[in-house]
């Protein structure tokens, strides 16, 4: 496996980051994270309790595509330090990215999680395999029998390089579940305290 900066760090960025002040520091990323070992239990734990992600391909017309993939947590599977797969669900049938991946199958990946502001980025090479067709395994390993969605695909990437982003600017948001998680308690709080004035109230 490769680093990100050695991916992403081409000569016009290295060049833009000589002129702004940041090109010392990062000059040194390369060699700081070891090649060849892959996703470690930091990253697959993060990867697997994501709900949602971005990803990025790139068409024959030259034009970016961003698409966002989503699904209940967990949906994002880590096959091996170097592999990651996922449920491709039926959805408006426009097959953006599973076009333009048949002609270049480079993709970039963001997942957030904003509630605690952290953001990582993959770098991978991504095919789109038929469910009927698919390897029986992968199949397995995406399948979600209690969602309600259709699997279309098994959505195989992989993976190049990977980085955790800086969380500067990464405003904190948070779903339903998160906000009913972290609210119960006052709920039952509140009820308990109802019961007890209640109970005063009728002595």
């Amino acid at each position: 496996m490769k680093t990100f900066a050695g991916i992403a760090f081409s000569s016009a960025v290295q060049a833009l980051q000589s002129t702004h002040g940041s090109r010392a520091a990062y000059a040194r990323l390369p060699d700081e994270r070891p090649t060849g070992e892959g996703l470690s239990a930091v990253e697959t734990d993060f990867l697997q309790r994501a709900d949602s992600f971005y990803m990025a391909s790139v068409g024959e017309t030259g034009w970016p595509y961003v698409q966002h993939r989503g699904g209940p947590h967990g949906f994002v599977k880590v096959i091996s330090p170097a592999r990651i797969a996922f449920a491709d669900f039926r959805g408006n049938r426009q097959y953006v990215s599973a076009g333009n991946v048949t002609n270049n199958d480079r993709v970039a990946l963001i997942f957030m999680d904003y509630a605690n502001r952290k953001r990582l980025k993959l770098l991978g090479h991504l095919r789109y395999q038929d469910v009927g067709n698919a390897e029986s395994d992968l199949v397995a390993a995406v399948e979600l029998p209690a969602y309600r969605a259709r699997l279309e695909h098994v959505a195989v990437i992989e993976i190049e390089a990977y980085d955790w982003n800086c969380p500067q600017h990464i405003t904190q948001r948070f779903t339903l579940d998160e906000i009913e998680s972290s609210t119960n308690p006052l709920h039952e709080r509140i009820a308990q305290l109802e019961a007890e004035i209640a109970s005063l109230i009728a002595n």
